[in-house]
């Protein structure tokens, strides 16, 4: 069976998507400096699911460590998910976004050109490299904002437009990844993900909405709706990015070099205040948010055309919003004891 090595492995994809292969038989190794709040918990939770997964405790901004582990491990696929993942960091400290995401990107596109030229490297990108898309007609629904001329959401073809450092650094790696592929003739392919939820994902209001949401509605924590809480978003189930994941590697010489959208597409949406009402509706309670200013980068809609992904790698969303949301419900409702920070 092929191997893979996951950085930032530890991370709520990550451990997603060892799981997942680790389930099929894959030799799995995964690379974490677990510096993000909960990375402990999953490693845990994910070795004593999988003991024979190696794990080693590196930053990717060591070139030097990174290398080593990649010139041992020559996996068969590389699966880079280590990233620094909030916009609002990003504006508060930008040297360390770049310097994770960008130079991050950069030691392991080098280490793998050095020591593994023949893994196949698949990148998580992010929407974000299209910018706000100011000049994109809006309009208003019942549900939420929807793109007026783009029915399917946005295509692979929409100019690039790194807004906010952590567009910028999520760009430059995206662009990176791709260009490895061009000049250096290695097998690349960069996903622009959408906002992926799921179980063993803690949600914060800086990132990973659709789990904070649910976490503080069952927790009774206090959320709050920045702007007019009418933005929309595809939502994509970590367990479908897994099986985009396990695509991709299948169609690997032919999607070398090229960009794909990950998300939940236009028949997969959400609004914020949509998911409110679902939880009401779920858990049988009222939500009373609170109003906050709107946030510097956040688009009114962003929803992904995945017809690219559809024709190329064979995979389409599976999973519904509301068989998604639900599955996280009853995971969050599990492991309560998982949050207790959100009580200190």
């Amino acid at each position: 069976m092929p191997s893979i090595l996951i950085t930032g492995g530890a991370g709520f994809i990550g451990v997603n998507a060892a799981q997942h292969f680790a389930s099929l038989g894959w030799e799995v190794a995964i690379l974490d400096n677990l510096s993000r709040r909960g990375t402990e918990d999953n490693l845990r939770w994910l070795l004593d699911q999988h003991p024979a997964i190696a794990f080693h405790r590196v930053d990717i901004r060591q070139a030097e460590a990174l290398a080593e582990v990649v010139a041992a491990v020559r996996p068969s696929m590389l699966l880079h998910l280590a990233a620094q993942v909030a916009v609002t960091t990003s504006y508060t400290n930008p040297r360390e976004d770049f310097e994770i995401n960008a130079l991050g990107t950069f030691n392991v596109m080098e280490a793998v050109r050095l020591h593994s030229p023949e893994s196949f490297v698949l990148y998580a990108s992010t929407n974000k490299v299209y910018g706000g898309m100011e000049s994109v007609p809006v309009e208003m629904t019942p549900h939420g904002y929807r793109f007026r001329d783009l029915p399917a959401g946005v295509p692979e073809s929409q100019p690039l437009d790194f807004h906010s450092p952590y567009g910028c650094s999520k760009g430059v790696a995206d662009q990176y990844t791709i260009d490895y592929a061009r000049i250096y003739d290695l097998h690349t392919c960069a996903f622009r993900q959408s906002c992926i939820y799921g179980t063993r994902q803690f949600g914060i209001e800086d990132q990973g909405w659709v789990a904070w949401f649910s976490i503080a509605a069952l927790l009774e924590r206090p959320i709050t709706l920045y702007g007019d809480g009418w933005q929309t978003r595809d939502v994509l189930d970590v367990r479908d990015l897994a099986r985009a994941y396990e695509a991709a590697w299948h169609s690997r010489d032919r999607i070398s070099g090229q960009a794909f959208n990950i998300g939940g597409g236009p028949v997969n949406t959400l609004c914020l205040r949509d998911l409110l009402r679902f939880l009401e509706e779920e858990l049988a309670i009222t939500l009373t948010p609170l109003s906050g200013q709107s946030r510097p980068g956040d688009q009114p809609v962003f929803i992904c055309d995945v017809t690219k992904a559809a024709e190329q790698l064979g995979w389409a969303p599976e999973i519904s919003v509301d068989a998604g949301v639900r599955h996280l419900i009853r995971w969050v409702r599990d492991n309560r004891d998982l949050f207790g920070w959100l009580r200190q």
